[in-house]
């Protein structure tokens, strides 16, 4: 519990998360509010303070790869997210000394095992400066960075980097924040050479989603506020929108549905697994328990005022996921492999 409360604070450790939270939810109502045809909001404004508020409790909650990954009953999360990491490496036919890019690093958890296990050089990728100084800090300490570097800029804009720079590109869940998903796959297209293979992870509606239905469309709202996402798409969707920037599919699919006996991949955030940190920092209960005991804390002043409120508002982002486990509309899951032709 010591060390539960110890990452607890280091997740706050920034500061300023009353004024964070504020502006966050500020630039989600634009985003959300105003028509495609009149939207003069900068959806990239809207991830980018996501990420500030949130990124701390979800490395605590999730840790330091922050993506899902397909679960089976014998493995830990973390041993999941690995081994679909290493599925990916491998997809990917990576070469060492190859040129990769990281579209939309994160803080570098995959990009981690990726240089160590490849051996290849790497850009990272990231709109937010939070995450690229805690991606950076990561990769020497673990004796790395002779093989990294960073960008901070968004997907949607790479034009300092040039064209077919990179030998292969990924990108896992972050495409699925871009405003316009064919924009983000052209300027990823561009920065590739030909011949070049890029994997991409992306959030997507099942075909079960009825967008005529009240429900169905309660619980994609609910997502897209949520995670910051501007729309979320079907798999057809984004196949098509690969096919138009001018990559060839290779394959598609939805990694949740596996043959052997597995576990769904909203199941840590709804039963209880491991130790109590697990517990509290992920399941329903666990998650109410600290924002009561942040609620508290606050007016002691032991973490910052807004704390609390960041807890609450991934807290309804966790029910958010599980709601469209369960009924099948969503999965965070569709894993593609495209090629640049030669």
């Amino acid at each position: 519990m010591g060390k539960f409360l110890t990452e607890l604070k280091e997740a706050f450790r920034e500061g300023e998360v009353h004024r964070r939270m504020r502006d966050f939810e500020d630039s989600s109502s634009k985003s959300t509010s105003q028509s495609s045809d009149t939207d003069t909001h900068d959806h990239a404004q809207t991830v980018d303070r996501y990420y500030d508020v949130s990124t701390g409790l979800m490395v605590l909650g999730w840790g330091e790869s922050l993506h899902f990954a397909p679960l089976t009953p014998h493995e830990s999360l973390e041993e999941s997210k690995i081994r679909h990491q290493r599925l990916m490496i491998s997809k990917l036919e990576l070469q060492e000394d190859m040129f990769v890019a990281d579209i939309g690093c994160g803080i570098g958890g995959p990009m981690r095992r990726v240089v160590r296990e490849s051996g290849v050089r790497m850009v990272g990728i990231n709109i937010n400066e939070l995450q690229l100084e805690r991606a950076k800090r990561l990769i020497a300490e673990a004796g790395l960075d002779d093989k990294v570097d960073f960008q901070q800029c968004s997907f949607m804009d790479m034009s300092h980097i040039n064209d077919s720079t990179f030998d292969r590109g990924y990108a896992i869940e972050s495409t699925c924040h871009a405003p316009d998903r064919l924009q983000a796959y052209k300027e990823i297209f561009r920065v590739l050479k030909p011949g070049a293979l890029f994997w991409g992870q992306e959030m997507c509606m099942t075909d079960i989603f009825d967008p005529k239905d009240t429900q169905h469309i309660a619980i994609k709202r609910a997502l897209m506020k949520g995670i910051a996402l501007k729309d979320i798409v079907s798999f057809g969707e984004v196949n098509q929108a690969l096919e138009s920037a001018g990559f060839e599919v290779i394959e598609g699919m939805d990694r949740d549905q596996q043959e052997e006996p597995s576990t769904p991949w909203y199941q840590p955030m709804q039963n209880r697994q491991g130790t109590l940190g697990s517990f509290l920092r992920r399941v329903p209960l666990g998650r109410k328990a600290i924002f009561a005991g942040l609620k508290l804390a606050e007016v002691f002043k032991q973490f910052p005022r807004g704390s609390a409120e960041v807890v609450r508002f991934l807290d309804e982002t966790a029910e958010a996921y599980v709601a469209g486990g369960e009924s099948g509309l969503f999965t965070p899951l569709y894993c593609f492999l495209a090629r640049k032709p030669q």
